[in-house]
């Protein structure tokens, strides 16, 4: 094969991806290997890539091939959630586009419509998965909705609801007016505004001049009040126990009651209750059995119950009862109040507590296993500081609000007779069975019974999903066996408790293990401001594009080098210019390897010999350093290892050691070994870097048909010579201070010179003379009793070398030279030392300046050691 003279991403990322699938090496089926396996985080079916998608797939698919190149039968399963909120407003979106309420259809023609949507814009982001390199078993590709999944998500619904453990009741939940459903706590992001606290009198029933004032930040709800609440400690307010206060505007009475849950000193003391728009009201409320009046329709508008405003929004609503208030003598004041405002994570909307009917998981016995599997280290999280969140989570975790006024989704397998009974079930059949036995009338047929309108919460089929993509509850399924539990899942820690927790406690309850041995936390992917990269801040990159510029390997490298576990990346695009430009170093490192003749009866040079040996080491060393980062899960780290491997040690230091003088040949011994250590090097960067190491992989030598290295094994570490590869350290100090001392006395680097040694008590590294030769270009090297004279000199260990300079430079102009630099010094160090020696400065500057005065002395002192010792060599 030929190679070309600049490597092109394009042409190879796109040549190779389609290789390997047509050769099916993505593909995993159950046989004697130990399985590897990871699934994947399902993106959003109508979602795009984005860089957070970008990172955690690259981390997954480096777990993944590499795992896959140690033997193991690696499995990577792909698929996409069907994401209920986001995907039903895209598509009612879309509809209203077109003319088209969602009210005007039926639920059956509404997710025609759904599903059309589905099938048109899902995918698209697996599709593009593939561009990044992902070696996912695309035969595998799932959907959170399809047969399989769905079928597991409702036989888990109804096995829960028979133990007990799902239930229906009225509860305040957090409400969606823009998507129209009720959503788990954990769906709800708070963040600080600005608001305003509204002062409003409630006049005391029967006294025209008596009034009680409360502080809230939501005016509008006076309209759904039901009491007004004191602390039974206040003796402000002891009097009016037991009295009634007219709600104004609509001068509906209500009774004062005291209750220990009032602060006595937030706004004035007086607490209005609100039982069916405040999740503490709601609680006041059962306590003092008092009534809900709920104000608000499903969109936030104000319905009929409000007697006033009815049809408008609450915000606008808020605005116009300001100054109603104002007008009617109940508006006492408004002050700026910062407070914390629950939006909704999926719509943004500002979220409204709201008394509703809704299903609810009990949570509590379910966590306790899953919690101790973390705390224990059972299933291991890296970094391992997210235990602690992950604790408190659970120890305060709550029931889990699973049913949603949604219509694309599970929908729930309740069906209810018409007295309002009902009978939980799998499927319509069974239901109509149950519904026999339940009523005794064995003439009921299915349209007698009306399922349940609500589905329920995406991640109540999400956190079966390391069961459902192996069909995990079909008993007649063996794959499960083989596959689950699953190795690592990499996620972002924001859905630890949407996701990660839920899917640990399904493990449990449902396969008695764990559903994976180690959480990967990726972090969030930000900006150079330190912004998170969103398309509304207009901050983010296109993944494609980016692909496009530099490669699929230059991208994934780029975004790598700067991603620790759990700490956020700080993406900048000079990041992938890195890995693109390392693309090329690798490429053009190949290509000068393979424009070398071999002459097969040149005997091998000692210095190549020695670079071959030293090599071996540093590979194996470096080997050793890759599994401890891999088995620690440290990334980044693995990369820059085998990043600095290929560009220092061996582009910089091996090749130049054993590269033939121009125009000559290479001996076959040296040549052999620099292939195969260019073959190891390329397994070791498989994993980070697939398509260049594959491109370059097929040209070291023929290969048999349907190889690749992706199915090839990882390099395994021999012995290493630490010894030897210190000594090697101290002859590169060598090679640069003779290189540097060319520099400084402008000698050619073609002139060959003579280095004489005066060993030391530690010795000298003498087995690597030859290599000292040929890469610092020496005559000759020679030990000596003494101290040269006339020689420019450093020292490494306790070795003193010296290059005599006699009839290379002239002696006379160096010493004036070096004596010039030397009385620079020497002022520089008295002027420093009068700043030391002024007790003022000392006692008064700030620690870090004086200790940075101390070691412009030490530096000095150093400067002018070396420069006396080399003007004393020169004069001899």
């Amino acid at each position: 094969m030929e190679i070309a003279s600049k490597y092109s991403p394009a042409e190879t990322e796109e040549k190779w991806y389609q290789y390997w699938m047509e050769q099916k090496f993505f593909k995993s089926v159950p046989d004697e290997r130990e399985p590897y396996t990871i699934v994947i985080p399902p993106p959003n079916v109508t979602g795009v890539l984005h860089m957070g998608h970008m990172l955690n797939n690259t981390i997954q698919d480096i777990l993944v091939r590499r795992a896959r190149m140690q033997g193991k039968n690696a499995c990577w399963v792909p698929g996409t959630d069907h994401a209920s909120i986001a995907t039903e407003a895209k598509v009612v979106n879309k509809l209203r586009e077109e003319g088209i309420s969602k009210q005007s259809l039926s639920r059956e023609e509404f997710l025609k419509h759904a599903w059309d949507w589905t099938h048109k814009h899902g995918g698209i982001i697996l599709e593009q998965l593939k561009k990044l390199g992902a070696s996912c078993d695309w035969d595998r590709t799932c959907f959170t909705m399809d047969e399989i999944r769905s079928k597991g998500v409702i036989k888990v619904f109804v096995d829960l609801y028979r133990k007990g453990l799902i239930y229906r009741g009225i509860r305040m939940v957090n409400w969606d007016p823009v998507a129209k459903t009720a959503l788990s706590d954990e769906e709800v992001i708070y963040r600080e505004e600005q608001s305003k606290l509204y002062y409003i009198r409630y006049q005391v029933e029967g006294e025209s001049e008596q009034y009680v004032t409360i502080a809230t930040t939501r005016p509008e709800t006076i309209l759904g009040d039901t009491a007004v609440c004191v602390n039974p400690n206040d003796e402000r307010f002891r009097h009016l126990v037991g009295k009634k206060v007219l709600v104004p505007l609509i001068g509906r009475a209500i009774p004062v009651i005291e209750d220990e849950y009032v602060d006595m000193e937030f706004g004035t003391g007086c607490l209005k209750i609100t039982p069916a728009h405040d999740i503490n009201d709601y609680e006041i409320g059962m306590r003092h059995n008092l009534e809900s009046i709920d104000i608000l329709n499903d969109d936030g508008t104000l319905n009929e119950a409000a007697q006033l405003y009815v049809g408008e929004d609450r915000f606008v609503v808020r605005d116009k009862i300001a100054v109603d208030l104002e007008k009617s003598g109940n508006l006492v004041k408004i002050e700026d109040y910062t407070n914390k405002v629950g939006f909704s994570e999926r719509t943004d909307a500002v979220i409204e507590p709201r008394l509703s009917t809704q299903w609810f998981l009990k949570m509590s016995e379910l966590a306790k296993p899953a919690l101790k599997a973390v705390m224990e280290d059972e299933v291991r999280f890296h970094p391992a500081k997210f235990k602690n969140l992950y604790r408190h989570w659970m120890e305060n975790v709550k029931d889990w609000c699973i049913s949603r006024q949604l219509w694309w989704g599970h929908r729930i397998p309740v069906y209810y007779l018409e007295d309002g009974s009902y009978v939980v079930a799998e499927t319509p059949e069974e239901a109509v069975e149950l519904a026999r036995e339940k009523t005794g009338n064995p003439s009921l047929t299915e349209k007698d019974l009306k399922q349940d309108e609500d589905v329920l919460d995406t991640w109540a089929s999400s956190w079966l999903w390391p069961i459902t993509v192996f069909d995990g509850f079909n008993p007649d399924n063996k794959e499960i066996d083989y596959y689950y539990p699953t190795n690592d899942l990499v996620t972002a820690p924001e859905i630890i408790f949407f996701w990660v927790a839920r899917m640990i406690m399904a493990g449990y309850e449902y396969r008695g293990t764990y559903p994976f041995k180690n959480v990967y936390f990726t972090g969030i992917v930000r900006d150079s401001k330190r912004r998170k990269m969103s398309k509304s801040l207009g901050n983010s990159p296109e993944p494609l594009e980016l692909i496009k510029k530099y490669g699929a390997d230059g991208v994934r490298m780029g975004m790598l080098l700067c991603s620790p576990a759990g700490n956020d990346l700080l993406f900048d695009e000079s990041l992938t210019e890195q890995g693109r430009n390392f693309s090329n170093k690798i490429w053009n490192a190949f290509r000068l390897v393979k424009t070398w003749k071999v002459d097969e009866k040149q005997e091998q040079p000692e210095s190549s010999a020695l670079a071959i040996e030293w090599f071996r080491n540093k590979l194996n060393e470096a080997i050793n350093t890759l599994d401890n980062h891999f088995e620690k899960y440290r990334i980044s780290d693995a990369l820059m290892e085998v990043y600095l491997l290929f560009r220092e040690e061996f582009s910089s230091w091996y090749l130049e050691m054993i590269k033939p003088a121009y125009q000559q040949p290479i001996d076959s011994k040296t040549y052999k070994a620099t292939l195969n250590f260019f073959d190891e090097l390329m397994r070791l960067l498989h994993p980070f870097m697939p398509f260049i190491t594959e491109e370059i992989w097929h040209h070291l030598e023929p290969r048999k048909e349907g190889e690749s290295i992706m199915v090839s094994l990882q390099p395994k570490a021999g012995p290493v010579n630490a010894d030897m590869l210190q000594q090697f350290e101290y002859v590169k100090e060598a090679i640069a201070a003779i290189r540097n001392l060319r520099q400084e006395k402008n000698l050619s680097a073609h002139e060959p010179l003579t280095l004489k040694v005066m060993m030391g008590k530690d010795g000298y590294f003498k087995q690597f003379n030859p290599v000292l030769k040929k890469m610092a270009n020496l005559e000759a090297i020679e030990e000596v009793e003494e101290k040269v004279d006339g020689a420019g000199s450093f020292l490494i260990k306790s070795s003193e070398y010296f290059i005599p300079l006699h009839g290379l430079i002239n002696i006379e102009e160096e010493i004036e030279k070096l004596e010039k630099e030397l009385n620079r010094m020497k002022g520089f160090l008295n002027g420093v030392m009068k700043k030391l020696s002024n007790e003022k400065f000392v006692a008064n500057a700030p620690a870090k300046v004086v200790e940075m005065e101390k070691k412009k002395k030490a530096d000095a002192e150093a400067k002018i050691e070396v420069l006396t010792e080399s003007i004393r060599n020169l004069k001899g």
